[in-house]
């Protein structure tokens, strides 16, 4: 499903991004694509925080539904897709050294910690070992 979003942005600042149908769900850019791409983060996050807590989900509002709200003034607004997949929390171990260097290039990504490891885990690759055929010896 797409919710719709308000990107609002003021001189000197971040590009601000709200939920109408999700108040209190907001996050924020320094880019324009890292304030979209952290949108449809916090909105899944939102999404399944709601889920495990067992509350309803509301249906998307329509660009009609929110042509008076006094929030949508001087914003601009657009369509967040929304995954609804379970999300699971883990607890992890690791040196401060390493979990502060994760977290810098996490920052500089643009991503939050969770989402710069699982993007990290889900691109890289395992070292392939090369597997040799035994050849037969025909005597």
């Amino acid at each position: 499903m797409d919710y719709i979003a308000y990107l609002h942005k003021d001189r000197k600042s971040d590009f601000g991004v709200s939920f109408p149908d999700f108040p209190g769900c907001i996050t924020a850019g320094r880019t324009l694509e890292e304030a979209r791409r952290k949108a449809a983060e916090a909105l899944s996050f939102h999404i399944a925080g709601m889920i495990e807590d067992g509350d309803e989900i509301p249906n998307p509002s329509t660009i009609d539904d929110v042509a008076d709200d006094p929030a949508l003034k001087g914003a601009v607004a657009f369509l967040v897709a929304a995954h609804s997949e379970r999300t699971i929390r883990i607890n992890i171990t690791a040196p401060e050294s390493q979990i502060e260097k994760i977290d810098r290039l996490a920052r500089s990504a643009g991503l939050t910690r969770s989402a710069f490891l699982v993007r990290s885990a889900i691109r890289s690759r395992p070292a392939h070992k090369k597997q040799y055929k035994a050849k037969k010896i025909l005597a």
